[in-house]
């Protein structure tokens, strides 16, 4: 069996509404497991959960109107959702960390960085002055700061915006968590930036070994970055597989919508982009059924009815669709789309 250090099953997350709306029903049935060492992408439009979910894990959702409905975090064999503010303190940032997706809100504009590391590390590990100064230039120079003992005196606004999120890193690593969560850490920055904070936490994995989750509506992200993809929608995980799997061998109608709507730079063929018609149902008033039929290209009558169910299409890839239920009979497989990328339809008597 895989080991596995971080395993949410069936989690359950609802913000209360002020007006009319009722309950949000943010995160609904999310179910993952995270092995030690690799990287684990969750992809979806804006409003499909993937950042509540993230924080859910950390205990970081405002207790004001947030409420974890059901569901377990399992992290080293305990339930993160049963600790205490003050044992969850003990794991935020020394065990579980996580990256922001502006670094400007998640610095102290009124402190310098080295001040703002040195923080971190006396939070959570016992170190003499002079090791502690030691460690957070080591970091600030792991992370690719140029003259690291000179800029530990410099301001965030003395920074451009690749270089905060460097620094963002270097804090989340101070005390080498096991699990890094990564929320859009790249949505801020330019293509070039981009691509260089990314092999960045690819070779700071290789180093440390640390497991990953990484947020991101963008599929380039995924395609460098991960080993295996959860794709949200609506508050759910709809499918679940190795990149190979969802890049190659999609069966979730949404996955492949996201995936025809993404340019393909290399491709032989100039391939028009096909955008998702519609937008997301209202997750205050969710329909019956499954959440994509309003959108979907290959509805059918059961779609509207009943939700689909996990459906296993191989040891790692599983998708909750009723096109791929074997309850859902006789199958019409519509022409090749973007290259590999196929369009299923069924119909039901």
């Amino acid at each position: 069996m895989e080991d596995y250090i971080l395993k949410v099953d069936n989690l359950h997350v609802s913000f209360r509404s002020h007006d009319d709306i009722g309950e949000i029903k943010a995160v609904r049935g999310v179910s993952f497991e995270l092995k030690k060492g690799e990287t684990l992408a969750i992809v979806g439009e804006s409003g499909s959960g993937k950042s509540v979910t993230a924080k859910s894990l950390m205990r970081l959702l405002p207790k004001q109107n947030s409420m974890i409905k059901q569901g377990s975090v399992i992290y080293e064999k305990k339930d993160l959702l049963k600790y205490s503010n003050k044992e969850m303190q003990k794991i935020r940032g020394s065990e579980i960390s996580m990256i922001f997706q502006d670094p400007m809100t998640s610095l102290n504009p009124t402190m310098t960085i080295g001040k703002q590391i040195i923080e971190g590390l006396r939070k959570h590990q016992v170190m003499e002055k002079k090791e502690v100064i030691k460690r957070a230039t080591e970091l600030l120079e792991l992370v690719g700061i140029p003259s690291p003992k000179e800029r530990m005196k410099n301001f965030p606004h003395q920074f451009s915006g690749g270089m905060r999120q460097r620094v963002v890193i270097a804090m989340a690593l101070a005390s080498n968590p096991t699990v890094l969560l990564a929320d859009e850490p790249t949505t801020a920055l330019d293509v070039t930036i981009q691509a260089q904070i990314l092999e960045l936490m690819k070779n700071l994995q290789k180093k440390t070994g640390t497991a990953i989750i990484i947020i991101t509506h963008d599929l380039g992200v995924v395609a460098s970055m991960a080993q295996r993809v959860a794709v949200m929608y609506a508050g759910e995980i709809v499918e679940t597989g190795t990149v190979d799997e969802i890049f190659y061998e999609p069966k979730h109608p949404y996955t492949i919508g996201l995936l025809l709507s993404m340019p393909k730079l290399h491709s032989s063929r100039s391939l028009k982009l096909i955008p998702i018609p519609g937008t997301p149902p209202d997750l205050g008033q969710l329909p019956e059924g499954c959440a994509f039929a309003a959108r979907c290209p290959s509805v059918m009558k059961v779609c509207h009815t009943f939700p689909p169910t996990m459906t296993e299409v191989s040891e790692t890839h599983v998708v909750s669709c009723w096109l791929e239920d074997k309850r859902a009979t006789r199958v019409e497989r519509l022409s090749e789309l973007g290259g590999s990328v196929n369009e299923g339809k069924r119909k039901v008597n």
